[in-house]
Protein backbone atom coordinates (compact mmCIF):
# COMPACT_ATOMS: atom_id res chain seq x y z
CA UNK A 1 0.00 0.00 0.00
CA UNK A 2 1.39 3.40 -0.97
CA UNK A 3 2.06 6.03 1.69
CA UNK A 4 -0.49 8.35 0.08
CA UNK A 5 -3.22 5.70 0.05
CA UNK A 6 -2.51 4.80 3.67
CA UNK A 7 -2.84 8.47 4.59
CA UNK A 8 -6.15 8.78 2.77
CA UNK A 9 -7.52 5.69 4.52
CA UNK A 10 -6.46 7.09 7.92
CA UNK A 11 -8.15 10.38 7.01
CA UNK A 12 -11.35 8.56 6.07
CA UNK A 13 -11.33 6.63 9.35
CA UNK A 14 -11.25 9.93 11.23
CA UNK A 15 -14.02 11.48 9.16
CA UNK A 16 -16.24 8.43 9.42
CA UNK A 17 -15.67 8.11 13.17
CA UNK A 18 -16.63 11.74 13.78
CA UNK A 19 -19.73 11.55 11.60
CA UNK A 20 -20.99 8.29 13.08
CA UNK A 21 -20.34 9.44 16.66
CA UNK A 22 -22.44 12.54 16.07
CA UNK A 23 -25.16 10.60 14.29
CA UNK A 24 -25.42 8.33 17.33
CA UNK A 25 -25.51 11.36 19.63
CA UNK A 26 -28.45 12.65 17.57
CA UNK A 27 -30.19 9.27 17.97
CA UNK A 28 -29.65 9.12 21.73
CA UNK A 29 -29.83 12.73 22.89
CA UNK A 30 -33.60 12.75 23.37
CA UNK A 31 -33.34 9.96 25.93
CA UNK A 32 -32.18 12.89 28.13
CA UNK A 33 -29.31 10.96 29.71
CA UNK A 34 -26.69 13.25 28.18
CA UNK A 35 -27.03 16.45 30.18
CA UNK A 36 -24.43 18.46 28.27
CA UNK A 37 -25.22 21.02 25.55
CA UNK A 38 -24.09 19.79 22.12
CA UNK A 39 -22.34 21.86 19.45
CA UNK A 40 -22.09 19.47 16.53
CA UNK A 41 -19.27 19.33 13.99
CA UNK A 42 -21.31 18.07 11.02
CA UNK A 43 -20.26 19.78 7.83
CA UNK A 44 -16.94 21.03 9.16
CA UNK A 45 -15.18 17.75 9.97
CA UNK A 46 -12.66 18.09 7.14
CA UNK A 47 -11.02 21.16 8.71
CA UNK A 48 -10.07 19.50 11.99
CA UNK A 49 -9.07 16.23 10.33
CA UNK A 50 -7.01 17.75 7.51
CA UNK A 51 -5.15 20.14 9.81
CA UNK A 52 -4.44 17.56 12.52
CA UNK A 53 -3.13 15.08 9.96
CA UNK A 54 -0.85 17.75 8.50
CA UNK A 55 0.36 18.99 11.89
CA UNK A 56 1.27 15.52 13.14
CA UNK A 57 1.77 14.37 16.70
CA UNK A 58 4.33 17.05 17.62
CA UNK A 59 1.69 19.78 17.75
CA UNK A 60 -0.65 21.34 20.29
CA UNK A 61 -4.30 22.04 19.52
CA UNK A 62 -6.57 24.62 21.15
CA UNK A 63 -10.22 24.42 20.13
CA UNK A 64 -13.69 25.81 20.60
CA UNK A 65 -16.88 24.49 22.15
CA UNK A 66 -17.58 22.77 18.78
CA UNK A 67 -15.01 20.26 19.93
CA UNK A 68 -16.05 16.76 18.85
CA UNK A 69 -14.19 16.64 15.53
CA UNK A 70 -10.97 17.93 17.06
CA UNK A 71 -11.08 15.56 20.02
CA UNK A 72 -11.96 12.47 18.01
CA UNK A 73 -9.41 13.00 15.25
CA UNK A 74 -6.64 13.63 17.78
CA UNK A 75 -7.44 10.61 19.94
CA UNK A 76 -9.53 8.19 17.82
CA UNK A 77 -10.93 6.95 21.14
CA UNK A 78 -14.60 6.85 22.10
CA UNK A 79 -14.78 5.22 25.57
CA UNK A 80 -13.80 8.31 27.56
CA UNK A 81 -15.58 10.55 25.05
CA UNK A 82 -19.01 8.98 25.49
CA UNK A 83 -18.53 8.59 29.23
CA UNK A 84 -17.97 12.34 29.38
CA UNK A 85 -21.12 12.98 27.32
CA UNK A 86 -23.06 10.96 29.90
CA UNK A 87 -21.35 12.74 32.81
CA UNK A 88 -19.74 9.58 34.14
CA UNK A 89 -16.68 9.06 36.34
CA UNK A 90 -14.91 7.23 33.49
CA UNK A 91 -15.13 10.30 31.25
CA UNK A 92 -12.13 12.21 29.98
CA UNK A 93 -12.70 14.82 32.70
CA UNK A 94 -14.56 12.48 35.07
CA UNK A 95 -17.90 13.91 34.01
CA UNK A 96 -17.15 17.59 34.67
CA UNK A 97 -16.30 18.84 31.18
CA UNK A 98 -19.21 17.71 29.06
CA UNK A 99 -19.07 18.36 25.33
CA UNK A 100 -17.53 21.85 25.42
CA UNK A 101 -14.35 21.39 27.48
CA UNK A 102 -12.73 18.27 26.05
CA UNK A 103 -8.96 17.82 26.26
CA UNK A 104 -6.24 15.19 26.05
CA UNK A 105 -2.95 17.05 26.62
CA UNK A 106 -0.86 13.87 26.34
CA UNK A 107 -2.11 13.54 22.76
CA UNK A 108 -1.76 17.20 21.89
CA UNK A 109 -5.30 18.46 22.51
CA UNK A 110 -4.55 21.05 25.15
CA UNK A 111 -8.00 22.53 25.68
CA UNK A 112 -11.34 23.46 24.20
CA UNK A 113 -13.33 26.35 25.57
CA UNK A 114 -16.99 27.31 25.77
CA UNK A 115 -16.39 31.07 25.60
CA UNK A 116 -15.80 32.65 22.18
CA UNK A 117 -12.16 33.57 21.54
CA UNK A 118 -10.83 32.46 24.91
CA UNK A 119 -8.56 29.72 23.60
CA UNK A 120 -6.66 32.16 21.34
CA UNK A 121 -4.48 34.00 23.92
CA UNK A 122 -3.84 30.74 25.79
CA UNK A 123 -2.61 29.20 22.52
CA UNK A 124 -0.33 32.21 21.99
CA UNK A 125 1.08 31.66 25.49
CA UNK A 126 1.81 28.03 24.63
CA UNK A 127 3.53 29.12 21.42
CA UNK A 128 5.67 31.58 23.37
CA UNK A 129 6.66 28.80 25.80
CA UNK A 130 7.51 26.48 22.89
CA UNK A 131 9.73 29.15 21.38
CA UNK A 132 11.63 29.55 24.66
CA UNK A 133 11.93 25.76 24.96
CA UNK A 134 12.97 25.44 21.31
CA UNK A 135 10.99 22.17 21.11
CA UNK A 136 9.89 22.69 17.47
CA UNK A 137 6.21 22.29 18.39
CA UNK A 138 3.64 24.20 16.36
CA UNK A 139 0.50 25.39 18.13
CA UNK A 140 -2.83 25.48 16.29
CA UNK A 141 -5.65 27.71 17.51
CA UNK A 142 -9.10 27.00 16.04
CA UNK A 143 -11.89 29.59 16.23
CA UNK A 144 -15.04 30.56 14.38
CA UNK A 145 -15.63 33.69 12.32
CA UNK A 146 -17.48 35.19 15.28
CA UNK A 147 -14.22 35.27 17.24
CA UNK A 148 -12.51 37.62 14.79
CA UNK A 149 -14.64 40.42 16.23
CA UNK A 150 -13.27 39.83 19.71
CA UNK A 151 -10.48 42.22 20.61
CA UNK A 152 -8.37 39.38 21.97
CA UNK A 153 -8.01 37.91 18.47
CA UNK A 154 -6.28 41.04 17.15
CA UNK A 155 -4.13 41.42 20.26
CA UNK A 156 -3.05 37.79 20.01
CA UNK A 157 -2.37 37.95 16.27
CA UNK A 158 -0.33 41.13 16.71
CA UNK A 159 1.75 39.68 19.56
CA UNK A 160 2.38 36.41 17.70
CA UNK A 161 3.55 38.27 14.59
CA UNK A 162 5.68 40.69 16.61
CA UNK A 163 7.43 37.88 18.52
CA UNK A 164 7.49 35.47 15.55
CA UNK A 165 5.76 32.67 17.42
CA UNK A 166 5.18 29.12 16.09
CA UNK A 167 1.39 29.34 15.97
CA UNK A 168 -1.14 28.70 13.23
CA UNK A 169 -4.43 30.61 13.57
CA UNK A 170 -7.34 28.76 11.93
CA UNK A 171 -10.63 30.53 11.24
CA UNK A 172 -13.46 28.02 10.68
CA UNK A 173 -15.88 30.30 8.87
CA UNK A 174 -19.51 29.19 8.54
CA UNK A 175 -20.70 32.80 8.06
CA UNK A 176 -22.66 32.60 11.29
CA UNK A 177 -22.06 33.81 14.82
CA UNK A 178 -24.93 31.79 16.30
CA UNK A 179 -27.62 33.30 13.99
CA UNK A 180 -25.89 36.48 12.79
CA UNK A 181 -24.41 36.64 9.29
CA UNK A 182 -20.96 38.06 8.76
CA UNK A 183 -22.37 40.98 6.74
CA UNK A 184 -24.49 41.94 9.76
CA UNK A 185 -21.43 42.02 12.06
CA UNK A 186 -18.49 43.15 9.97
CA UNK A 187 -17.56 46.74 9.24
CA UNK A 188 -14.77 45.50 6.99
CA UNK A 189 -14.05 43.47 3.87
CA UNK A 190 -12.12 40.22 3.50
CA UNK A 191 -10.59 38.97 6.73
CA UNK A 192 -7.57 37.57 4.87
CA UNK A 193 -6.91 40.94 3.25
CA UNK A 194 -6.83 42.57 6.68
CA UNK A 195 -4.60 39.87 8.17
CA UNK A 196 -2.26 40.21 5.17
CA UNK A 197 -1.11 43.48 6.74
CA UNK A 198 0.45 41.45 9.55
CA UNK A 199 3.80 39.69 9.40
CA UNK A 200 2.54 36.14 8.87
CA UNK A 201 1.83 33.54 6.20
CA UNK A 202 -1.78 33.36 4.92
CA UNK A 203 -3.88 30.97 2.87
CA UNK A 204 -7.59 30.36 2.39
CA UNK A 205 -10.02 27.96 0.70
CA UNK A 206 -13.71 27.27 0.33
CA UNK A 207 -13.56 23.50 0.20
CA UNK A 208 -14.89 20.44 1.99
CA UNK A 209 -12.15 18.25 0.51
CA UNK A 210 -10.11 17.05 3.47
CA UNK A 211 -7.08 16.18 1.34
CA UNK A 212 -6.95 19.70 -0.10
CA UNK A 213 -7.09 21.10 3.43
CA UNK A 214 -4.30 18.72 4.41
CA UNK A 215 -2.14 19.93 1.50
CA UNK A 216 -2.80 23.63 2.21
CA UNK A 217 -1.88 23.10 5.86
CA UNK A 218 1.31 21.21 5.06
CA UNK A 219 2.36 24.01 2.71
CA UNK A 220 1.82 26.81 5.21
CA UNK A 221 3.49 24.88 8.03
CA UNK A 222 6.55 24.33 5.85
CA UNK A 223 6.73 28.10 5.31
CA UNK A 224 6.33 28.71 9.04
CA UNK A 225 9.20 26.38 9.87
CA UNK A 226 11.48 28.01 7.30
CA UNK A 227 10.78 31.61 8.30
CA UNK A 228 9.76 31.36 11.95
CA UNK A 229 6.64 33.42 11.25
CA UNK A 230 3.09 32.55 12.37
CA UNK A 231 0.40 31.40 9.95
CA UNK A 232 -3.27 32.19 9.34
CA UNK A 233 -5.72 29.89 7.53
CA UNK A 234 -9.27 30.81 6.58
CA UNK A 235 -11.57 27.93 5.65
CA UNK A 236 -15.22 28.28 4.67
CA UNK A 237 -17.69 25.52 5.49
CA UNK A 238 -21.41 25.08 6.17
CA UNK A 239 -22.83 24.10 9.54
CA UNK A 240 -25.41 21.35 8.95
CA UNK A 241 -27.24 21.62 12.29
CA UNK A 242 -28.38 24.35 14.67
CA UNK A 243 -25.81 26.35 16.64
CA UNK A 244 -26.35 24.33 19.80
CA UNK A 245 -28.36 21.13 19.71
CA UNK A 246 -28.77 18.09 17.51
CA UNK A 247 -31.45 19.18 15.05
CA UNK A 248 -31.70 21.15 11.83
CA UNK A 249 -32.98 24.70 12.30
CA UNK A 250 -34.11 25.79 8.84
CA UNK A 251 -37.48 26.86 10.23
CA UNK A 252 -35.86 29.42 12.54
CA UNK A 253 -35.97 32.17 9.92
CA UNK A 254 -32.31 33.08 9.55
CA UNK A 255 -31.37 30.57 6.83
CA UNK A 256 -33.09 28.19 4.42
CA UNK A 257 -32.46 24.57 3.52
CA UNK A 258 -31.67 25.66 -0.05
CA UNK A 259 -28.32 26.89 1.26
CA UNK A 260 -27.46 23.43 2.58
CA UNK A 261 -28.19 21.43 -0.57
CA UNK A 262 -25.10 22.45 -2.60
CA UNK A 263 -22.87 21.65 0.36
CA UNK A 264 -24.37 18.16 0.72
CA UNK A 265 -23.15 17.41 -2.81
CA UNK A 266 -19.60 17.90 -1.56
CA UNK A 267 -20.05 16.32 1.86
CA UNK A 268 -16.54 15.77 3.31
CA UNK A 269 -17.17 12.15 4.35
CA UNK A 270 -18.60 11.18 0.95
CA UNK A 271 -15.79 12.96 -0.92
CA UNK A 272 -13.10 11.05 0.95
CA UNK A 273 -14.93 7.72 0.65
CA UNK A 274 -15.13 8.19 -3.10
CA UNK A 275 -11.44 9.08 -3.22
CA UNK A 276 -10.31 5.80 -1.65
CA UNK A 277 -12.79 3.87 -3.82
CA UNK A 278 -11.22 5.43 -6.91
CA UNK A 279 -7.78 4.49 -5.62
CA UNK A 280 -8.67 0.80 -5.94
CA UNK A 281 -9.84 -0.11 -2.43
CA UNK A 282 -12.75 -2.53 -2.73
CA UNK A 283 -16.18 -1.53 -1.43
CA UNK A 284 -16.28 -4.54 0.90
CA UNK A 285 -12.99 -3.49 2.53
CA UNK A 286 -14.33 -0.01 3.18
CA UNK A 287 -17.56 -1.50 4.56
CA UNK A 288 -15.52 -3.70 6.91
CA UNK A 289 -13.56 -0.68 8.15
CA UNK A 290 -16.84 1.16 8.78
CA UNK A 291 -18.30 -1.87 10.58
CA UNK A 292 -15.33 -1.95 12.96
CA UNK A 293 -15.77 1.73 13.79
CA UNK A 294 -19.52 1.27 14.30
CA UNK A 295 -18.78 -1.60 16.69
CA UNK A 296 -16.29 0.55 18.62
CA UNK A 297 -18.90 3.30 19.01
CA UNK A 298 -21.67 0.96 20.20
CA UNK A 299 -19.37 -0.68 22.75
CA UNK A 300 -18.37 2.74 24.06
CA UNK A 301 -22.00 3.84 24.40
CA UNK A 302 -22.80 0.66 26.32
CA UNK A 303 -19.83 1.17 28.65
CA UNK A 304 -20.79 4.79 29.23
CA UNK A 305 -24.37 3.96 30.13
CA UNK A 306 -23.23 1.32 32.62
CA UNK A 307 -20.44 3.42 34.16
CA UNK A 308 -20.92 5.05 37.60
CA UNK A 309 -21.48 8.74 38.14
CA UNK A 310 -18.65 10.56 39.95
CA UNK A 311 -18.77 10.94 43.71
CA UNK A 312 -19.95 14.29 45.06
CA UNK A 313 -16.41 15.01 46.28
CA UNK A 314 -15.24 15.06 42.65
CA UNK A 315 -16.61 18.58 42.31
CA UNK A 316 -13.70 19.82 44.43
CA UNK A 317 -10.89 17.88 42.71
CA UNK A 318 -8.84 19.73 40.06
CA UNK A 319 -10.98 22.79 40.74
CA UNK A 320 -8.60 25.11 42.57
CA UNK A 321 -5.02 25.86 41.55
Amino acid sequence: MSKNLSLNIDIYKSLYLIRRVEERIRDLYFEDEMKTPMHMSMGGEAIAVGICQAAGSNSQMFGTYRSHALYLTKTMETDEFFAEMYGKATGVARGKAGSMHLSQPDQGLMMTSAVVGTNIPVAVGAALANKYLNNKKIVVSFFGDGAIHEGVFWESLNFACLKKLPILFVCEDNDLAIHSRLKERAGHGSITEIVSGFNCHIDKAETTDVYKIYQITKKIMDKMRKTGLPGFLHFKYYRYLEHVGVQEDFNAGYRSKKELLPWLKTDPVKLQRNRILRSGIEEKKIALLEKEIDKQIEESIDKAKRAPFPKKSEVFSDTYA
